[in-house]
């Protein structure tokens, strides 16, 4: 058999067969040996592109691999080759950089091993240089594996008008079986490895085994480069340099230790760069920066069952934590250095002429309180723990203070010097950010100046608003919320999909795509929604 027929037939592997890894469940996923979760690519540049695949050898120890590069689908034109080793150190995967290559290129690659066998062909592409007329981007957030089917990424991995895939956060979830989503039944043969909470470096490694098994994560990333990020939920819900929501340190130990495994585990499992925060340049239509708002120096959240512990004056309390905890300016979610680092890139962004300065971050940025009407939908069917979170959330509301604080909502002065330094470089601000399993698009606003617009991405299977007032007709909760919050522009709080985002010279086009089920099998979209913003405006829909 020739390898040009071997390789059409590890594509195809590739594209079905590897991902059946994901139905026989854990056992067959740690026996697995060769090329176990296809290949991947990331952390593009003009001229060179990371390239990822996890191998294991028959006899264990270290695999010796060769990777190529080529500018056509039969590697008759090599453009780029070289050598990695697999070892159980990084648990087996390999991330080398491929080098020397041309702007604004597709390219096709592969692994091989010692014994001649090849990996499954991937496809890449390099960021463009000089004048640009058009990138289009997909971004993803929040995919549950046992909440529903990963339905987004099989419709965007069948496209073939992408230049570049983002990742905002919650790639996977570290919850036990059958914690989340709560009340709603995980499907069959969606199954979680390890099945307890992953805490140490070997739950985490085993959890992104089961996630990569998925056929059609597998194939978005075997499709096009991706730039991703960590939230939250790949070390721990609600987390923060110094702890977590989800994390009980007389249970689980450490929450350093805790945090350096997911750190860990993230780099190896996935094509990603090692710096916590990095810069992409789009030729000169747009320089993405890619932040880190999680892990190395976010400050611990407010609460507001702390502001209202003791306390027999609600008012009170609320307008202490108001004036006080909730605005003060060493809170931070980015820390001294990385927020001089983008506000430094903004200007040289602005000053070399590129057109747009896209932030790809985990959380969303605008304001939003909670509507009050909200209070007047609870049913008797409400749990006692859903009525308390609406009283309180619409009671801080009167107050101005946000329905959630783990948001920049929760950071008000962080988020002010973030649109001060957009402002005074006299950026071009368009902001993607994850997280809320939600669509929202927000104008984005200092002291009544606008500073930029906010694409906020809809997960792609955890479930939104819609989960905790399933009562309540989604599209009245949207309606109630931007009409109570000026900065809000559109919502959608009841469908999963993602987002297509189109960059031109003058305008900054976004299109959610909404699937029509996440319980089974299914590409088809059920709506659509498209908003834009014109550069120069720093706003939604005015020139």
């Amino acid at each position: 058999m020739s390898i040009e027929i071997d390789r059409r037939l590890l594509l195809k592997a590739g594209a079905f067969g590897l991902g059946a890894l994901a139905a026989p469940g854990a056992a067959q996923l740690r026996a697995a040996r060769g090329f176990t979760h296809n290949v991947a690519s990331g952390e593009p540049g003009a001229r060179s592109v990371m390239l990822w695949t996890r191998y294991v050898p028959e006899t264990g120890g270290h695999g010796r691999l060769s990777y190529q590069v080529a500018a056509d689908e039969g590697f008759s034109r090599i453009a780029a080759y070289g050598t990695a080793t697999a070892d159980p150190e990084h648990d087996f995967c390999v991330k080398p950089i491929a080098r020397g290559l041309e702007p604004a290129r597709w390219y096709f690659y592969r692994f091989r091993d010692s014994r001649g066998r090849f990996s499954p062909v991937g496809r890449t592409r390099t960021l463009p240089e000089g004048r640009t007329e058009r990138i289009r981007i997909a971004a993803f957030s929040c995919a549950n594996l046992p909440g529903g089917w990963f339905n987004a990424y099989g419709h965007a991995a069948a496209r073939g008008d992408l230049d570049l895939v983002l990742h905002l956060g919650d790639y996977l979830y570290e919850y036990q079986e059958g914690r989340y989503p709560r009340g709603i039944p995980s499907l069959p043969g969606r199954l979680l490895d390890p099945q307890s909470e992953v805490v140490q470096l070997a739950d985490y490694r085993l959890r992104y085994a089961a996630y990569r098994a998925d056929p059609d994560l597998q194939r978005l990333h075997q499709m096009f480069p991706m730039i991703m990020m960590w939230d939250d939920h790949e070390s721990a819900n609600n987390s923060w340099s110094g702890g977590a929501e989800n994390h009980q340190p007389e249970r689980e130990g450490s929450w350093d230790v805790r945090k350096a495994a997911a750190m860990r585990a993230c780099r190896e499992w996935l094509p990603v760069s090692e710096n916590e925060w990095e810069s992409y340049e789009l030729g000169d239509l747009a320089t993405l920066f890619r932040l880190e708002t999680r892990l190395t120096a976010r400050s611990r959240p407010p609460a507001y069952a702390e502001a209202l512990a003791g306390r027999q004056d609600a008012m009170a309390a609320l307008t202490e934590f108001r004036d006080g905890a909730w605005r003060d300016p060493a809170r931070t979610m980015l820390g001294g250095e990385q927020e001089r680092w983008l506000a430094d890139g903004l200007r040289r962004s602005v000053r070399q002429g590129t057109k747009w300065q896209l932030l790809a971050q985990q959380v969303v940025v605008g304001r939003a309180v909670l509507a009050p009407q909200v209070a007047g939908w609870l049913t008797p069917a409400a749990s006692a723990e859903l009525r308390q979170q609406v009283q309180v959330g619409v009671g801080a509301g009167r107050f101005g203070l946000p329905f959630t604080l783990d948001s920049w909502d929760g950071y008000p002065a962080a988020r002010a010097r973030l649109l001060r330094s957009a402002l005074d470089s006299d950026s071009n601000l368009i902001v993607l950010s994850g997280d809320s399993h939600n669509a929202w698009a927000f104008d984005l606003a200092l002291d009544g100046t606008p500073a930029g617009a906010e694409f906020a991405v809809q997960s792609v299977t955890s479930w939104g608003y819609e989960s905790y007032l399933p009562w309540v007709d989604p599209a009245q909760l949207a309606r109630a919320m931007v009409a109570h919050n000026p900065d809000l522009k559109w919502a959608e709080t009841g469908r999963r999909g993602y987002l297509i985002l189109d960059l031109t010279p003058e305008r900054a086009s976004g299109e959610w795509l909404f699937l029509d089920t996440v319980r089974q099998r299914s590409t088809a979209i059920a709506a659509r929604y498209a908003m834009s913003a014109t550069r120069g405006a720093k706003r939604f829909g005015l020139g």
